[in-house]
């Protein structure tokens, strides 16, 4: 073949393709408040505290002073304990022999579910007034949710995605 030109595989599949991904995605949960928000948040927070401190230490409630630097103590523990919550993941990968879900945590930990695509069914429950609550890959009697940090309009879109992928996959054997 001095043209170049690969010849068809005799089974209509290019054998390059099998594992090259119909579907990718990575999900990553809601965060609202970035690193500038934080500060703004704390700063006046404490401003706020501070103030009313000041007034309670001088009206002879100094107790009151203790509590709220508890407080802004315990806010900020809470702010960061989410931001930290906010760097973890899944990715979703479907190729034509595989469908993939890796879900990483805050911490770094990745746990990976494999599912044969022939097999693998998307399971979900959807409330009339809230939308898609849960969403699953459902494989063999196992269930592993999908999305799982995402609002119900984002774990929807997905859903769409993966059904499509998933069709065309089907389709293709």
């Amino acid at each position: 073949m001095a043209s170049g030109n690969l010849p068809a595989h005799p089974d209509g599949l290019d054998p390059d393709s099998v594992d090259r991904p119909i579907f990718s995605a990575t999900i990553r949960p809601h965060q609202s408040l970035g690193r500038r928000g934080f500060r703004v948040v704390m700063v006046g927070c404490c401003l706020v505290s501070v103030v009313t401190s000041i007034w309670c230490v001088r009206m002879g409630f100094w107790p009151v002073a203790g509590f709220f630097g508890i407080d802004m103590l315990a806010l900020y523990a809470a702010l960061k304990v989410s931001a930290r919550r906010g760097r973890s993941f899944e990715e979703v990968m479907i190729s034509q022999i595989e469908v993939l879900l890796a879900r990483v945590s805050h911490r770094g930990e990745r746990r990976e579910w494999r599912f044969n695509p022939l097999w693998t069914k998307i399971a979900k429950v959807e409330d009339d007034e809230y939308g898609l609550q849960r969403l699953s890959f459902v494989s063999r009697r196992e269930e592993v949710l999908v999305a799982r940090d995402a609002s119900p309009e984002e774990r929807a879109r997905i859903a769409s995605g993966l059904d499509r992928a998933l069709a065309a996959v089907k389709k293709g054997f």
